[in-house]
């Protein structure tokens, strides 16, 4: 059965008009520019206290409790307010930031702080991203995802860059608790904002009140009758695997290695932050036909970009984040418009799960094997590695017709 018509009945404004999709896009922005401070930090700081096999474990270790309970998550964001449960989780995320910020200030960081820190964070975004996810499809129309897509990649990169320049600088000059802290007010902002003034204009179907267990079998069955859908979600479960271990350990270790400092890495995020927001920015003017089909060939573009980060000099670097950047900017815009103007709206929560699960559930070894090979062989070997393995990652999708011929403008599946 044809997902329903969720905009028959909503008088929304045109998107250059929605003033509360523009304020919900810059808090996005205020977000991620909290996260990169975040990200930065606790990259940084588990390379000085640790090896780089278990630095690598400690910028993924969040990922293995995000992986658990993320079908959960998916469940009751199909089944319950997805805004509510933005402000639960982020009040939560809060907490231990601030507790976090507390600990450094008193006491030097450990891979235990460090570590507990990750996995608290794994399990807030296994509830706080499904139902997150799911928001786009209420505050737009479909035929206006592309261009909300592409403005909130624009507001996310740009706070990203933002968030990644001054991370490097904070951590180098004030350390762990000024980045927890800093992170903790930008998570303190977006809740009050989500509390007070979010109100998403197009109420989604809800999943059946069952057992979650039951919530979750269906989704798998959803994903086996639907082709399309089955097909989409697989491709999307893979495209960080080679990018993350490089952009999230290897930029630090490389930076360690050459004596760069601490502001390389937040400068190669900075840089990566432009080429997304270039790349998200093209698509608000010009939409490809096929968006599947562009948007994976952007993906194509980080492989040599990859090999460029583990063997080239700082502005090379740099000039490879930009491309990393765009690839995924352009890319993801497209892919997550397509995804979400696709999908059965009464399973985009548990849809974007398992991509998530499918991501989350390699990642971790895929950072720990990037982090083995660098301690093991010389520092060039896992990029070239990983540069080539989404080579040919990209080159298997696009040979699938299914996603060559995806696209948004299609009628969803049956």
């Amino acid at each position: 059965m044809s997902p329903p018509d969720l905009e028959q009945l909503r008088d929304v404004p045109p998107f250059r008009r929605d003033y509360l999709a523009h304020a919900w896009i810059v808090m996005r922005g205020i977000s991620d520019a909290g996260d990169a401070i975040w990200s930065v930090a606790l990259a940084w700081t588990a390379v000085q206290v640790t090896t780089p096999a278990l630095a690598g474990l400690v910028v993924a270790a969040g990922s293995v409790p995000r992986a658990l309970a993320l079908l959960f998550g998916g469940v009751l964001a199909d089944r319950l307010n997805a805004r509510k449960l933005m402000v639960l989780f982020n009040i939560v995320r809060t907490i231990v930031l601030v507790a976090v910020a507390i600990w450094c200030a008193l006491n030097v960081p450990s891979v235990v702080i460090l570590l507990l820190a990750a996995l608290a964070f794994g399990i807030c975004d296994a509830f706080y991203e499904p139902a997150a996810g799911t928001i786009s499809r209420q505050m737009v129309r479909k035929a206006d995802l592309p261009t909300y897509g592409a403005a909130m990649q624009t507001s996310a990169r740009l706070g990203g860059m933002f968030g990644s320049a001054v991370g490097g600088v904070i951590v180098a000059q004030i350390g762990m608790s000024g980045s927890a802290s800093l992170d903790a007010v930008s998570f303190a902002i977006v809740v009050a904002f989500i509390a007070i003034w979010l109100r998403p204009r197009f109420e989604l179907p809800r999943a059946a009140r069952e057992s979650v267990l039951r919530g979750i079998t269906s989704g798998f069955r959803h994903l086996r009758d639907v082709p399309a859908t089955r097909t989409l979600v697989i491709a999307l479960a893979s495209l960080n695997l080679a990018a993350a271990p490089a952009m999230g350990i290897g930029v630090a270790l490389r930076a360690t290695a050459e004596g760069w400092g601490a502001e390389a890495v937040g400068w190669f995020g900075a840089f990566a932050g432009v080429g997304a927001t270039v790349g998200a920015a093209i698509v608000m003017k010009w939409r490809p036909r096929r968006e599947a089909f562009a948007g994976f060939w952007a993906f194509s573009t980080q492989g040599v970009a990859i090999i460029a980060v583990g063997l080239g000099p700082l502005w090379l670097v740099i000039a490879a984040g930009v491309v990393i950047g765009f690839g995924a900017g352009f890319g993801s815009v497209l892919l997550g418009a397509t995804f979400a103007g696709t999908t059965d709206p009464s399973y985009l929560g548990r849809m974007g799960s398992i991509i998530s699960i499918g991501d989350d559930s390699l990642r971790p070894l895929t950072m720990a094997l990037f982090g083995i090979l660098a301690s093991t062989t010389a520092l060039w070997v896992p990029f070239v590695v990983y540069g080539l393995a989404i080579t040919a990652l990209i080159t298997v999708l696009l040979s699938n017709r299914q996603l060559r011929t995806l696209s948004l403008k299609d009628p969803p599946p049956e």
